[in-house]
């Protein structure tokens, strides 16, 4: 059975094991890992188009027949391969800088599809995104508001407006990647909403049309999500009491996935909560997935330089470190590392998972129990999101190569940059 057709019902969380285990070998759908890592050297950041394409379609098939757009959160992953796939699903793109706008449209994605999020826009991005045409700014604090009626009137056009409120809630995850608390930098409180619909309704130049809400990343509960959504259809409910009809709501992402023991719930309930929540309300849904869409569609390769025993602490030295994935160093992320070749398993040992980055912190996994040997390839697990797009060339190392297997076919999505590319950009004195 191909991986596509592995799948399960529509709605259901796909039953897809994009990297499996054939014997003593890991493969990405048709290809052997420790082939790509050969081919094309690591470290190596190795997507499945079918595992990205059937988690997509399982937030856009949860929604059916409730007018939706599923938008993917482009910060998650911004390869333009990757956007591309999904452009060809039919996906909108949640942005949060100019930049992002630059590769959707790159990518072949519909501007009118786009959400421009984030709190610090500029008045360039939102001359870029009116330009662009796309489909709504989420405008987070009074101040942006202002400009964004401004840098609309001046180019003559009325630009499409959601609040992004934040409604206090706990999303019980990481405190780096909460977003819906009172203490956040993000949203507008909304105890405030209100009142700055009004000022805005009164904005020729505005279209007060939305309204968003996004709490956080990697929630593995169902009630932070519930708590919010009551806390937004109540503030619609009372807009509309002031004569402002929202018609369209965003609901976010921030749907967590498994890295080691989670049990997120699934696209399906997410959606449950969300047609629960708005009863029916002639609204169009937009949703925001990033980490659940690419998360577990990726892996990170890696060589082993060398086994080190200081003193009973093993070491495995491998060329990936945190400049090429920082989760573990950033978030105290956990990914699994597994050998891309099976052993008999007698030479099994702990190891600390290290870089050569010239940093402590540099490690992507303590106290895990390998068969390894120097010169084995290794895959680090669920790296399909916040891996490559938060990597940099610190210690003036190139950034890795991405590729994309779809089936027997396998795509250089980026190739790996030189040494001499990263000091291009500068000059010595005069």
């Amino acid at each position: 059975m191909s991986v596509a057709a592995a799948m399960t019902a529509p709605g259901e969380t796909p039953a897809i094991e994009p990297f499996p285990l054939r014997g003593r070998s890991l493969f990405a759908e048709g290809s052997r890992l420790s082939d790509l890592a050969n081919r094309f050297g690591t470290p190596l950041y190795v997507y499945s188009r079918a595992a990205l394409e059937s988690a997509w379609r399982a937030f856009d098939d949860a929604l059916a027949g409730v007018p939706h757009q599923v938008c993917f959160a482009v910060k998650a992953n911004s390869n333009l391969g990757l956007l591309d796939a999904l452009a060809r699903l039919g996906s909108g793109f949640d942005i949060v800088s100019g930049g992002e706008l630059e590769r959707v449209l790159a990518a072949g994605g519909d501007p009118a599809r786009v959400i421009f999020s984030g709190v610090g826009k500029s008045r360039d991005e939102m001359r870029m995104g009116l330009e662009a045409g796309i489909r709504s700014f989420n405008v987070e604090s009074p101040s942006e508001l202002a400009r964004l009626a401004e840098v609309a009137h001046e180019a003559g056009r009325v630009a499409p407006v959601a609040l992004r409120v934040n409604p206090d809630v706990d999303p019980k995850t990481h405190p780096y990647i909460a977003t819906g608390l009172e203490s956040s930098k993000f949203g507008i409180p909304i105890a405030q909403a209100r009142d700055l619909y009004a000022r805005g309704a009164g904005m020729p130049s505005l279209r007060m049309a939305g309204v968003g809400c996004h709490i956080g990343s990697q929630i593995t509960s169902l009630e932070p999500f519930r708590d919010a959504l009551a806390r937004v259809v109540a503030l619609i409910d009372e807009l509309a009491g002031d004569g402002i009809e929202i018609t369209e709501v965003d609901v976010g992402g921030g749907l967590g996935i498994r890295y080691r023991d989670e049990t997120p719930p699934s696209p399906a309930e997410y959606a449950a909560v969300v047609r629960d929540a708005l009863g029916g309300r002639p609204v169009t849904v937009f949703l925001e997935p990033g980490r659940s869409v690419c998360g577990n569609a990726g892996v990170l390769l890696a060589r082993v330089e060398y086994i080190k025993d200081n003193g009973g602490h093993r070491f495995a030295i491998v060329d990936a470190a945190m400049n090429d994935f920082i989760r573990p160093a950033l978030y105290g992320g956990w990914s699994r590392i597994e050998p891309c070749e099976r052993r008999d398993g007698e030479g099994r040992a702990v190891y600390t998972v290290a870089g050569p980055v010239c940093e402590s912190g540099d490690f992507l996994g303590r106290d895990r129990e390998l068969d390894i040997r120097e010169g084995d390839f290794v895959a680090l697990r669920s790296a399909g999101a916040y891996g490559f797009v938060m990597s940099s060339n610190y210690n003036s190392r190139p950034r890795a190569a991405e590729v994309m297997v779809d089936g027997d076919r396998v795509h250089l999505v980026r190739r790996r940059e030189r040494a001499s590319e990263l000091h291009a950009l500068e000059s010595r004195l005069p």
